[in-house]
């Protein structure tokens, strides 16, 4: 194992330095800054936009519909903020940036 443990931003439990996916709560991206879905800039839980594109950093959130800060993960209902294409063709995950298939180009409701 390299270097020493991290605490997951989530559960605060020591995971190891490289974790895509908290072994122990098993959210994804545990470790490190959170990022602008739309340009992986790092944000802040205060910011209103991303400095770095201006996304705006509150959504409803996809499954429960309640307004939410855009990181990882719903405030509400702890669920992740991903929707995926209806492109049987595509059939992606991604951030609801966009009304439109980041991926392809195809509608997404």
């Amino acid at each position: 194992m390299l270097g020493y443990k991290h605490p997951c931003r989530y559960c605060n439990e020591m995971i190891p330095p490289l974790s895509n996916v908290c072994p122990i709560c098993g959210k994804e991206n545990p470790l490190g800054p959170l990022r602008c879905p739309a340009c992986r800039s790092p944000i802040k839980r205060s910011w209103e936009k991303c400095n770095h594109c201006g996304l705006v950093l509150e959504i409803n959130c996809p499954s429960c519909n309640e307004k939410t800060f855009f990181g990882d993960y719903c405030e509400h209902c702890d669920s992740r903020l991903i929707i995926q294409c209806k492109n049987p063709k595509c059939n992606r995950k991604q951030p609801p940036i966009k009304d439109v298939c980041i991926y392809c180009g195809k509608p997404l409701k």
